[in-house]
């Protein structure tokens, strides 16, 4: 998610943001890239096996949708703590131990949920996604590497690649979840363990170090550079509003999580394998505006601009889910939103990684990620008390809600920082 998509020279300026010492070779860059997607990838094909059917699995196990919002809420709020602590320790010891920290943990935590549906024991359900949470800072360090070798000028579509990743896995996640579903309720889950552990290997056997105080690329740094700390990142103009918007999407984001599949099956009979499908619907949208469309919206469009129609297309897709009366709408919704998401999430990105600097990329991504970990913190048990107590689409009105409200702040955002010129098309 970013500002100015290309996070332009002049916006840098006037930021006063420091940028790479030094370039980077566009091998390199490559190399990374393409090593980030995999693990990305992997890791979100894993999340996407086991998140549409978490709503089921918690029904087997004795559980109701609030509790299914409880458990979301756990996980996220173990993010919320450890994911700034992940991306600032991958700033101070490197990107790698923290990725491979990262995917041990999820590995681990996925061997755990397979064995919680074997005992259909929901405390140690709750176990394996409370370790879930502790460990998940894969996605703040990847992106962090990504910024790493990856001049200003081309970091969002650099960061849209990042996305394209989490884009194929749900995709292919959710399809592969619902077809290893009828094997047994321990599939999904250990499927999931594998791929961590096989994207852990990856990491461990080819993945370079980034960070430019460690590793091969220590040479790119300045050795006599002032630190920065922190807390003086976050101060930096634009940061309080990025991390308001990153709230403000994923707030409207958890609704779907823990109340579109039992809407879905309340309203249509729908079951596992038809949510799950249109899971991959929105995973491949997101893929297709990360992958290959954000380099070229960001060359021609301002990114508040993008964040404001992503902002729009969200909300007007969960209006569509809080009002289906026929499946058709149900689809029509998760184009709109997961087009939406595609635009939001590099957007804001980019912006955090242009605002903090080579030395504080991490932690400044991390926070923003918590920033949405908050939201998932909350969201997930509004969102269930909503379905519980008011109506299956009364949690869809409340993302509309704060869709409205992100268009709000990024339109007060439009006057702060200058417009840039559309670049050259590469």
């Amino acid at each position: 998610m970013r500002f100015p998509a290309r996070a332009s020279p002049s916006i840098i300026r006037h930021m006063d943001v420091p940028s790479p010492a030094q370039p980077v070779s566009l091998s390199v860059q490559r190399r990374v890239r393409a090593l980030v997607f995999i693990t990305v990838f992997l890791d979100l094909v894993g999340f996407g096996l086991i998140i549409p059917l978490l709503p089921f699995y918690v029904e087997s196990m004795g559980g109701t949708a609030t509790t299914a919002g409880v458990l979301l809420a756990l996980f996220s709020s173990a993010q919320l703590v450890a994911t700034p602590l992940l991306g600032r320790l991958s700033d101070r010891v490197g990107r790698r131990p923290v990725i491979l920290l990262s995917l041990l943990g999820n590995a681990v935590s996925m061997a755990l949920f397979a064995y919680a549906t074997h005992v259909h024991l929901l405390p140690v359900l709750f176990t394996s996604r409370l370790l879930a949470g502790a460990t998940a800072g894969n996605l703040a360090a990847c992106q962090a590497a990504v910024a790493d070798v990856t001049d200003p000028e081309a970091r969002a579509a650099g960061l849209g690649r990042v996305g394209a990743g989490i884009g194929l896995g749900m995709v292919l996640g959710p399809v592969i979840g619902s077809q290893l579903h009828v094997l047994g309720e321990w599939a999904p889950p250990m499927a999931a363990a594998v791929l961590a552990a096989a994207a852990m290997l990856g990491v461990f056997f080819l993945f370079p170090e980034t960070h430019p105080d460690h590793g091969p690329a220590s040479a790119r740094g300045t050795p006599g550079r002032k630190k920065v700390r922190l807390a003086e990142a976050l101060a930096r103009p634009g940061i309080a509003p990025m991390l308001a918007l990153f709230f403000l999407t994923f707030i409207g984001m958890t609704n779907l999580q823990v109340s579109f599949g039992l809407l879905a099956q309340v309203r249509f009979g729908w079951g596992e394998r038809e949510v799950g499908r249109l899971f991959a619907l929105l995973g491949l949208m997101t893929f297709v505006l990360q992958g290959f469309a954000i380099g070229w919206l960001t060359r021609r469009l301002r990114g508040i601009t993008l964040v404001l129609m992503g902002a729009t297309l969200m909300g007007v897709g969960l209006a569509c889910i809080a009002v289906a009366s026929r499946p058709a709408m149900l689809v029509v919704a998760m184009v709109l939103v997961g087009t939406g998401m595609g635009m939001l999430q590099p957007v804001l990105a980019s912006l955090a990684s242009a605002l903090a600097g080579p030395e504080l990329q991490g932690g400044v991504l991390g926070i923003a990620q918590s920033a949405g970990g908050l939201a998932r913190v909350v969201g997930p048990v509004w969102s269930g008390f909503l379905y519980s107590t008011v109506s299956p689409g009364a949690p869809f009105v409340s993302g509309v809600v704060s869709a409205v409200l992100s268009l709000v702040v990024a339109m007060a955002l439009r006057n702060r920082f200058p417009a840039q010129r559309p670049a050259p098309a590469p």
